[in-house]
């Protein structure tokens, strides 16, 4: 007859596969149940667990410990036939049974918190790297005004969608310090690290993933060790495979001299800084300054696409020991490379009120890269009929005229304390990103000076290597010129305009909103009014080969000098600017079809809306050469 399990009253449990025996779990006479281990197997340095089939009794044990043995050898021979039971007996099995019921009836609620000493160790080490596990550094963080790493990274990153590469690395200085003190001391050896989901609320199902590198200045100064360099090396490569955009806290003091773990004479083979760089034009690099940054945490940050920085912020090539090394005297962090600085030259894109404001700016910026939103708003574009003056000599506010033309709160101005004669912003039209250029009337009457050309230059070089249209407004008597203009060497940097421009394969579009007079006119259009998409002007457009002052007193020099009178003179002046002034109205220049056309202003967003239509997203061309972002 049949025994229970479906095997024979005598069977022998064989060996399923070859090696030798280095347990026997049973002995002879021994009850074991459906599943009870009986003998152990090892085989290629693993071991192997051979359980019985049902339940019965052990009859005899036919290996030895040690005993190599062959796919189907017997290992013990069981006999299934029912055991006489006593009292004892019968009261565990109905034990047992109760058990198993109670154990399968609760089995969805039963406690999962059981942790295993490997698991426990793990758990420990990972709540001595989070900001949990170090509250007395958190706190002291907390009263500078200053949040930590982690926070950073949390705030930029969506919920629960921050993975981190390297959270349990620590210092390469096990010949000098304790691993539990470096386990204390130097959590995630003091860069944080990984990629996560950066505005996902703008683009409704669509997620972004995004590199980021948080530099811990609670860790050794926020130092580059060896073992962050190594994770830096890791995420730019996956950078460059994935195309992921990055954005990098880099406040700290540069390299780390202490460690010891690895035999590093300069350190000047390291590939951070080329890998950093190689990413120039390939991704968005977005560079966060907070607190003091200096030598390579200041090259790093100076290679990102755009800086944004807080008022506490220090940034320089050298800190204070390397200066004082110099021989160049004894300073104070804080005295050297300070916002007000950093933002007057132009080596700070954007100012931040603080940390959160600076994660708020890394966002917004992000989010121009990301493509269209999902939803947008805009002022009453009649308003732009207001904006110039009737008054042709009467300066104002372009800014405002761009508040007007773009989304509501779309506006990102780039550089806005820096080459004040040039706006350049980044903006959308209908959820769309685009950048723009703007000459500003208030400065120099809009005439190009070479900060101005620079801001622009580098700024058409951002957009050509993201895939952002570009809109130029232009209203520029053209290029700054005197003695006093060439030596800041305009005859070069003012051309980096028409060679930025001449680069350009994005879509982009002139609108002359006043003058547009010149070389600096041409600049402001790619290098021609033949250039754009398209070449338009408001009614209260005026252009020329030169500003219309400068032509009558150049082009009829003799007949205003021929006039003794110097009131005469002035009222022949008068009438000659306004016979130039109409031949250099915008209609009478359409009329001879040297720009596409005259439009109302109210019609200027519903033009560019319908021009970026065939535009693709951001980030969707592919290009015959590589395009960096100049540093400068």
């Amino acid at each position: 007859m049949n025994a229970p399990g479906g095997w024979t009253d005598v069977e022998a449990i064989a060996a399923p596969i070859q090696g030798t025996v280095v347990s026997v779990t049973v002995s002879v006479g021994e009850r074991v149940d459906d599943g009870s281990p009986v003998v152990v197997l090892e085989s290629m340095k693993m071991e192997h667990v051979v359980a019985a089939r049902g339940v019965g009794t052990i009859r005899s044990v036919e290996v030895e410990i040690g005993e190599l043995v062959s796919p189907g050898t017997p290992l013990v021979v069981i006999d299934a036939r029912p055991a006489a039971r006593g009292a004892e007996q019968e009261q565990a099995e109905q034990e047992q049974a109760e058990l198993e019921a109670e154990l399968e009836a609760g089995s969805e609620g039963s406690d999962q918190s059981v942790v295993r000493a490997d698991l426990a160790e793990l758990i420990h080490r990972r709540s001595r790297v989070r900001d949990s596990g170090r509250p007395e550094v958190v706190e002291r963080r907390h009263r500078q005004g200053r949040r930590t790493a982690r926070e950073n990274v949390e705030d930029l990153c969506e919920a629960g969608t921050f993975t981190e590469f390297g959270a349990l690395a620590i210092a390469a200085q096990r010949g000098r310090r304790s691993l539990d003190e470096l386990i204390e001391r130097t959590p995630a050896d003091g860069l944080i690290a990984g990629i996560g989901t950066v505005n996902g609320d703008l683009f409704g199902d669509r997620r972004t993933s995004c590199a980021v590198l948080s530099y811990d200045y609670t860790v050794l100064a926020g130092t580059q060790g060896q073992q962050n360099h190594r994770k830096k090396d890791r995420l730019f490569e996956l950078v460059e495979r994935l195309r992921l955009p990055v954005v990098l806290f880099a406040e700290g003091g540069g390299g780390r001299p202490g460690d010891t773990d690895y035999a590093v004479i300069t350190g000047l083979d390291t590939t951070a800084f080329a890998d950093y760089a190689r990413l120039s034009g390939l991704v968005p690099l977005i560079g966060i300054a907070s607190g003091y940054c200096f030598a390579g945490n200041a090259a790093l940050l100076g290679c990102s696409d755009v800086i944004i920085a807080t008022p506490e912020a220090s940034i320089g090539m050298g800190g204070p020991a390397m200066i004082e090394g110099g021989g160049l005297g004894t300073y104070r962090p804080e005295e050297i490379g300070t916002l007000e600085v950093q933002v007057g030259n132009g080596v700070v894109d954007l100012e931040a009120g603080d940390d959160a404001d600076a994660v708020r700016l890394a966002k917004q910026y992000l989010s121009y890269f990301q493509g269209t939103t999902v939803g947008w708003a805009c002022q009453d574009q009649l308003r732009l009929r207001t904006c110039v003056p009737e008054r042709r000599v009467r300066v104002y506010d372009m800014r405002k005229l761009v508040d007007i033309l773009a989304d509501t709160g779309s506006v990102l101005e780039i550089r806005p304390k820096f080459g004040a004669g040039m706006i350049t912003a980044l903006a959308r039209v209908e959820g769309r990103p685009i950048g723009i250029v703007a000459n500003n009337p208030m400065y120099l009457g809009g005439a190009i000076d070479s900060e101005g050309a620079d801001k622009a230059a580098r700024f058409l070089h951002l957009c050509e290597a993201h895939g952002l249209p570009v809109l130029f407004l232009c209203d520029t008597p053209g290029f700054m010129v005197g003695p006093e203009a060439e030596r800041s060497a305009q005859v070069r940097h003012c051309n980096r305009m028409f060679v930025a421009g001449a680069a350009l394969s994005v879509p982009f579009f002139t609108i002359v909103v006043r003058k547009g007079y010149g070389l600096g006119a041409q600049a402001m259009a790619g290098g021609s009014f033949r250039e754009p998409i398209f070449t338009v002007a408001w009614p209260s457009g005026e252009l020329g080969g030169m500003g219309l002052e400068g032509a009558v007193r150049l082009g009829f020099r003799r007949e205003l000098e021929a006039v003794e009178d110097p009131h005469q003179r002035e009222l022949l002046f008068a009438e000659m600017v306004d016979r130039a002034y109409q031949h250099g109205k915008a209609i009478n220049v359409a009329s001879a079809f040297e720009i596409d056309d005259v439009i109302d202003p109210a019609e200027s967003r519903r033009l560019i809306s319908r021009s970026l239509s065939p535009t693709p997203p951001p980030g969707a061309r592919t290009r015959e050469r590589k395009v960096m972002v100049d540093p400068w």
